[in-house]
């Protein structure tokens, strides 16, 4: 049997007294890809931030090679050759693409203590390149999509290759969680390739990549590893049993119908126009409707839903709510018309990290909170831990930082948002289900179809076709800042092909 490469002793790891991580075991041979799965909140990125020296644990040893290995920080861990992809974005968004991806190792293309730009963008270039990645080296990094973003991202992580003596250890949390088709698959093609030359540790909600890459999975649930086997051994409905305790039934209700009756109220958009992004825009909302965007990264809709929450105004045409043109100038002005946002970036967006659940849940509704001039706690606290339940968020207190939770849960207490203090009329999700664990989808899916069913309209950006299908009444396509698709309720629903159809 080949020696680890990196081993993992009995780690455990606590925040505030919540334990993350207890008593995990875990080991990387050489050139060998090794999965990591499990329901939000199992400790999976804690002890990737364990790893990549992020934090420290709090019991266990970890050994690197042999060597017992402690770790200060990240520069520790690049310097013993491991790297690590974040699930949440680590990039300067002021700072050039290859500035971002040599940021620290920039030496090569350094002359009397200046940058030799051309230099610099080639060796950013090189690792663009193993990604089959076109983005250009000398654009600014917050010029770029979410997804082309995740792509820089791992180019960056990429380059310790070059810079390690020995086989390095790249640690991947969740790096297809927001690519579209193409870039998943060179994502997953760059993983074999690796697989020659590193060690990886492989971390994914989609539990058929890891059946498809990984040579062993680890399962963890409740800060524990539960299982660990061969890929061959494991089948999705194993890997299922396993993090949940129980293999996942169908849902209440299909996600699929919605019963409620829609209405001629709701959101109406015309001829909007924000150049470059988008141009001439139209379509209708319904009450009790969800309606799906579909669109490749830089198609306009996502600059198209931040209008309409005010984030991001039109230079032109009209919105139009129950009747109302509005004026939205900032997202204040959304939020007293009764829109709600759910942004696909939720912890740069969504959350204040600093805060607790319960601040978080209410910080947008405060004023309807009180009772005269003082904030009713006992019915906030009440409201709070309703939707801990129904949405399951784990760890359950409310008085938890949202800096500790999974990004999952995160994810729920974004959507909490928008219900504690009242239903909006109209609700924009960007993405809602990235990086959900497969239960966490399956309740979240059927909380958004609940929704609907009360009468909000519901706009959806979704992260596969899939599910942009299930849950949508209707569709629109988005192509190069236009619609050039629509597929209205009335008709039969749409197949993956006839979508792709026309945004390409």
């Amino acid at each position: 049997m080949t020696h680890p490469v990196l081993r993992v002793e009995q780690v455990s790891k606590s925040f505030g007294g919540i334990r993350a991580l207890n008593d995990v075991s875990i080991e990387i041979r050489a050139s060998e890809v090794v999965g990591l799965i499990g329901a939000n909140g199992s400790g999976k990125s804690t002890l990737l931030k364990v790893l990549s020296g992020l934090c420290q644990p709090d019991s266990g040893r970890i050994t690197l090679r042999g060597e017992i290995l402690k770790l200060k920080g990240v520069a520790d861990a690049a310097k013993a050759g491991i790297g690590m992809v974040f699930q949440e974005l680590s990039l300067l968004p002021n700072l050039s693409v290859a500035e971002n991806i040599m940021l620290g190792h920039e030496d090569a293309a350094l002359r009397a203590g200046f940058y030799d730009w051309k230099a610099l963008r080639a060796l950013a270039a090189v690792q663009l390149g193993k990604l089959g990645s076109r983005i250009s080296p000398s654009a600014r990094t917050d010029s770029l999509s979410f997804a082309e973003q995740q792509v820089v991202e791992l180019a960056k992580v990429l380059a310790i290759e070059e810079r390690s003596h020995n086989e390095p250890v790249i640690l991947l949390d969740e790096p297809t969680s927001m690519l579209d088709a193409a870039h998943i698959e060179a994502v997953l093609e760059q993983i074999e390739r690796l697989r020659g030359r590193s060690s990886v540790l492989f971390v994914t909600h989609r539990l058929d990549e890891a059946l498809r890459v990984c040579d062993r999975i680890y399962v963890l649930s409740e800060g524990r590893c539960v299982a660990q086997r061969d890929r061959a051994n494991f089948g999705i409905a194993d890997l299922q049993q396993h993090m949940f305790g129980h293999k996942l039934g169908v849902a209440r209700s299909d996600p699929g119908e919605s019963p409620h009756p829609k209405t001629k109220s709701g959101l109406s958009v015309r001829a909007l126009c924000r150049l470059p992004s988008y141009r001439d825009i139209n379509f209708d909302l319904s009450s009790g409707e969800i309606l799906g965007i579909a669109g490749v990264a830089g198609s306009g809709r996502e600059s198209l839903c931040r209008a309409l929450f005010g984030i991001e105004p039109p230079d032109s045409g009209e919105i139009v709510l129950d009747g109302q043109t509005l004026q939205l100038g900032e997202p204040a002005d959304a939020v007293r018309l009764g829109i709600g946002y759910v942004p696909a970036e939720r912890r740069i967006e969504g959350i204040v990290a600093g805060l607790s659940i319960l601040e978080n849940m209410t910080l947008v509704h405060l004023g309807g909170l009180c009772r005269g001039p003082f904030l009713d706690h006992a019915r906030e606290k009440a409201l709070v831990t309703h939707w801990i339940k129904q949405l399951h968020i784990t760890p359950g207190a409310a008085a938890t930082p949202a800096q500790h939770l999974s990004g999952g849960n995160q994810q729920k207490v974004v959507l909490a948002k928008w219900l504690v203090a009242g239903a909006p009329k109209i609700l924009i999700l960007d993405h809602p289900l990235r990086g959900l664990d497969v239960g966490a989808q399956r309740d979240i899916t059927l909380l958004i179809r609940e929704l609907a069913q009360s009468g909000i309209g519901i706009l959806l950006i979704a992260d596969t076709y899939e599910e942009l299908i299930t849950l949508s009444d209707s569709i629109i396509v988005m192509k190069d800042g236009v619609v050039s698709g629509h597929f209205p309720a009335a008709t039969t629903k749409p197949s993956e092909l006839q979508i792709l159809e026309r945004m390409t």
